[in-house]
């Protein structure tokens, strides 16, 4: 076996590989005395703890926290509203284990035995951490009017086979109904359509427009707010579209897909540079001077002019 087997630090181990002592049988030839000398007292322990000859404390890992808890009923039940029923009994002692540990439920799955010795299982994925079983147990309607319990259901079991810690107060510039209203419509879209799929922005640190902000999935990740911009910045964002307008003034007419508008109120120009450390092709052409204008047709328009290569486009469109 190799003298990495031995546990010693990578210093150690790489000095004794330097002297050709690469296998622990290379050590056993060595005097003790001189080894100990050389690399100090650690490496005989190791030698003396492989052979047996010195005991060694072994710790066991702690066997992880169970979060289940189970129902027998005495008849079987078949409709949801008993099996809803059930479900809160359930949640209701999942959740005491949870808060005795500082726990939060992140996904759960509920198993409804038949008598027939077949089974259902409802999971829940929530988009944060919870232990309200009057928040939870809506949520489980859906999955349970799905289920078929055949000839009946005469055990339930609810498992937190996912949880996170979640303290009893959570600092939070949102209001607790807002934020528990959002997390819950996030949760029931997401058992559909996958949580991963609903997603929120986020701001990102660059005065580029399109490096301004990053999506991130909504169960995952915290808003951050306000988001509060210098210069106000368009809803919808798209790729450069030239516009019919020549010359470095900003046009007081100018046509854009087809349809013809006339310049009203301007607040401008707002000049970015690319960033230099970033290549992007969109930006190698060099500096944008941007404005905000609204026409007399009603639209709200960002266009940018660049001077090294004398061209208008709109790049975006305020609400």
């Amino acid at each position: 076996m190799p003298v990495a087997a031995l546990r010693l630090d990578a210093k150690t181990d790489t000095a004794l590989q330097r002297l050709g002592l690469r296998k622990i049988s290379d050590l056993f030839a060595l005097p003790r005395a001189a080894i100990a000398r050389r690399f100090g007292p650690e490496v005989m322990l190791r030698l003396d703890q492989v052979m047996g000859a010195q005991e060694e404390a072994i710790t066991p890992l702690r066997e992880a926290p169970h979060y289940g808890v189970r129902l027998t009923l005495p008849d079987p039940v078949g409709l949801s509203a008993d099996v809803m029923a059930g479900t809160e009994r359930l949640l209701t002692r999942l959740c005491e284990k949870l808060k005795e540990r500082d726990m939060g439920a992140r996904q759960l799955q509920l198993t409804l035995r038949r008598v027939d010795q077949g089974a259902q299982q409802v999971e829940l994925r929530l988009a944060a951490p919870m232990r309200d079983a009057a928040r939870i147990l809506p949520l489980f309607e859906r999955g349970i009017h799905a289920a078929d319990a055949g000839y009946g259901i005469d055990q339930m079991r609810l498992e937190a086979t996912q949880v996170e810690p979640l303290l009893n107060a959570q600092a939070s510039n949102t209001p607790a109904e807002r934020r528990d209203g959002l997390e819950d419509l996030i949760t029931r879209l997401g058992n559909r359509i996958g949580l991963d799929n609903i997603r929120r922005f986020l701001p990102a640190d660059s005065h580029i427009p399109e490096r301004s902000f990053q999506i991130a999935p909504a169960a995952y990740s915290a808003p951050e707010g306000p988001w509060i911009s210098a210069r106000p910045r368009p809803l919808r964002l798209f790729p450069p579209e030239p516009i019919a307008a020549t010359g470095p003034e900003l046009p007081m007419k100018f046509r854009w897909r087809r349809m013809a508008f006339t310049t009203g109120r301007s607040t401008g120009p707002e000049r970015i540079a690319p960033e230099w450390w970033l290549p992007d092709r969109a930006w190698q052409s060099g500096v944008r001077d941007y404005w905000h204008i609204e026409t007399r047709e009603g639209r709200r328009l960002w266009l940018f002019y660049t001077p090294q290569n004398p061209a208008w486009f709109v790049h975006g469109e305020f609400p």
